[in-house]
């Protein structure tokens, strides 16, 4: 049915296991709010595990993660490392999905206020 379409596209099975691994490492708050920090501008582990209120060893984890995946860059400094948002890629992904957060909790509250309103009236 699909196929008959004239515009129909499926991507290929690496570019579905990638986009899945990404977006199965963005599934923790810890690293949206570690990327969200590092679109900011480049900075270190503590500044981060303060910016995200978790442990800096825990940061370490999730920036080596990030790393792999290729979400985030680091850029060593003598005995530092500097970390930033690998590419423009990353902010437009993590905006998006944010974005959608927005409208996902604007459409709850609507429902739940016309909820709640009409249990009022009733």
């Amino acid at each position: 049915m699909h196929t008959s379409l004239p515009d129909f596209d499926m991507p290929d099975e690496e570019q579905v296991h990638l986009a899945a691994e990404s977006f199965r490492l963005l599934s923790d708050p810890t690293r949206i709010k570690i990327l969200w920090a590092l679109l900011q501008g480049e900075s270190s582990v503590a500044c981060l595990a303060d910016l995200a209120d978790a442990a800096p060893t825990a940061v370490s984890q999730h920036l080596a993660k990030l790393r792999l995946a290729g979400l985030v860059k680091g850029r060593r400094e003598g005995t530092f490392v500097y970390y930033s948002a690998a590419d423009e890629h990353v902010r437009r992904l993590l905006t998006e999905g944010l974005f959608h957060a927005d409208h996902i909790d604007d459409d709850s509250s609507s429902t739940h206020d016309k909820h709640h309103k009409i249990h009022a009236t009733s």
